[in-house]
């Protein structure tokens, strides 16, 4: 049911041939009617008794083969020759000569005979370029003045009549050819400017296609006229032959009646079909104090929900920024103070015991702190084409040199080929450092030392590059494991909830993602999906 969008015809030779073959096609009919004119002056006794011929077997001859010329070029417009302006000169100098044979062989009627090849000329200014118009005006001209010529009789009047008839070949293949380019010109505009507005209706189209928000176009007689691709999806994806509202969605049908009755809108939100997300309908006329068409867009609540919580937890992480600047200070001057109280000589054994538990908890703060800051000052990522092998070999060596593992394992594990990923270093060096923590400290059986693994592999042999820290500890329930992610959840008393959703918003900066993924047999694996950079493709010459 949804709108689809047709490509639009390009600009080209199409269109100019299509307005081509309607001027042949009118000069090849009056060719045609030429060629019946010559026919009746050489057959009709009638005619000839008036406009006698001076030689009968050339003109009649003449009449017959050009009749059959035009009838042959009238049957072939449609298919037009390759060179336009060669066979459109052709025809055009055959009727020159024919024209110029009639003249001669019925000189009575030569006037005349003269005055239709005027039509003959104007299309050569309209059809061909303006040097082959003129060239043509020029024959024209002189094919009359060689009539004149061979006329008998007064030779000066034929010469007189012939000269006028080629001023007026002339003027009107000037007047044709301004008038044509003044066409082509205005038409060639035209066909822009028809051809912008159905491509901005194609992007109209397009966009309302492809809009978050679902649209439908309701009649009087509630029948949907059209209905876009998420609103088809908010009604369950009904059939494309249910247009009638009332069924395909009986409780929006409602809702459209009761504001069409009372204009007052219900914003409750409703679900039109199973499985959907809610909806909150509003309703607006197509045209102004005209409820022939109503206009229904069904605006998503979990979008809405999503941006209010994306606006929230930017607004909070600001403030929470500016808190946590106001709280350095006075946790600056609380550590101090601690440091200088238990240099005292005379403290107690349970006053030095407080002394280590507010250095603690300052240290507690100050690393919550230093994550919020980090949160809101985060630096752009600036990826890098990285040889996830080496990189994770290189990451366990300086990890086990910056802390003592003592009984516990961390080992990397490589991948049999190259293993290449676009992404920052830096950040990738801070999402696993904190995975590997937390998979020491979480990742263990009771009594037994934690076996963790960083792996570089390939997701199949074309697939994305990944890269994963593994351990085989308990693994986190299922209700655990679908919150972990989320911004100050934590399942440790001394946890700030923030490592996870820090290194999950680094991963995104990278265009990566981060999952949680549990292990068959026990454990758990955190895994980072990456992206392949792109490789440019190698041309071989042979």
């Amino acid at each position: 049911m949804a709108t689809s969008t047709q490509p639009l015809p390009l600009p080209g030779a199409p269109a100019v041939k299509e307005h081509v073959q309607r001027e042949l096609l009118v000069l090849n009919t009056f060719r045609v009617l030429q060629a019946v004119v010559y026919m009746a002056l050489s057959f009709s006794a009638m005619l000839i008794a008036w406009l006698p011929l001076r030689e009968p077997a050339i003109a009649r001859l003449t009449a017959a083969v050009y009749l059959l010329f035009a009838l042959l070029a009238l049957l072939r417009t449609a298919r037009m020759p390759r060179n336009l302006h060669v066979g459109v000169s052709a025809c055009l100098a055959v009727d020159v000569f024919a024209a110029f044979l009639a003249a001669v062989t019925i000189p009575a009627a030569h006037t005349g005979i003269a005055a239709m090849l005027v039509i003959n000329v104007g299309a050569a200014a309209l059809l061909l370029p303006p040097r082959m118009g003129t060239l043509f005006a020029a024959l024209a001209a002189l094919a009359m003045l060689g009539q004149a010529v061979l006329a008998s009789g007064d030779v000066s009047r034929y010469l007189l009549e012939a000269g006028l008839f080629g001023v007026a070949y002339f003027a009107t293949a000037a007047l044709c050819y301004a008038l044509g380019s003044q066409m082509r010109a205005s038409e060639a505009l035209a066909e822009k400017r028809g051809l912008d507005l159905a491509n901005l209706s194609q992007v109209n189209d397009l966009i309302i296609r492809r809009m978050r928000t679902g649209v439908l176009l309701v009649d009087d007689s509630n029948r949907i006229h059209q209905i876009n691709e998420s609103a088809w999806m908010l009604l369950g994806n009904p059939g494309i032959e249910q247009r009638d509202l009332g069924t395909v969605a009986p409780e929006l049908s409602r809702r459209l009646y009761q504001w069409r009755t009372t204009h007052e809108p219900d914003d409750s939100a409703i679900a039109l079909a199973e499985g959907v997300p809610e909806v909150v309908p509003r309703f607006t006329r197509l045209a102004a104090n005209d409820d022939s068409y109503v206009l229904i867009f069904l605006d998503d609540t979990s979008l809405v929900s999503q941006r209010a919580e994306q606006l929230t937890l930017t607004t909070l992480g600001r403030l929470s920024a500016s808190i946590a600047h106001e709280i350095r200070n006075p946790l600056a001057a609380i550590r101090y103070s601690a440091q200088l109280l238990a240099e005292s000589r005379n403290l107690r054994d349970a006053d030095q015991r407080m002394i280590e538990i507010i250095n603690n908890h300052c240290g507690r703060v100050n690393e919550i702190i230093e994550n919020i800051l980090q949160l809101s000052r985060r630096e752009r990522s600036r990826p890098e084409t990285l040889d996830l092998n080496s990189w994770a070999l290189l990451f366990v060596n300086e990890y086990k040199e910056a802390n003592d593992l003592g009984q516990d394992s961390l080992r990397a594990l490589l991948y049999p080929r190259l293993v290449e990923a676009l992404v920052d270093p830096q950040h990738l060096q801070q999402v696993v450092w904190n995975l590997v923590q937390n998979a020491l400290r979480y990742g263990r059986m009771p009594g037994e030392p934690a076996r963790v693994m960083v792996v570089a592999r390939l997701a199949s042999d074309n697939g994305p590059p990944l890269l994963e820290v593994i351990d085989r500890g308990p693994g986190i329930p299922p209700k655990v494991a679908a919150q972990i992610f989320e911004p100050f959840f934590t399942t440790h008393q001394y946890g700030t909830g923030l490592g996870l959703y820090l290194a999950k918003q680094m991963c995104e900066a990278n265009q990566a993602s981060l999952e949680y993924v549990p292990v068959a047999g026990g454990g758990s694996c955190f895994r980072i999906t990456l992206t392949a950079p792109v490789r440019a493709p190698v041309s071989s010459e042979v």
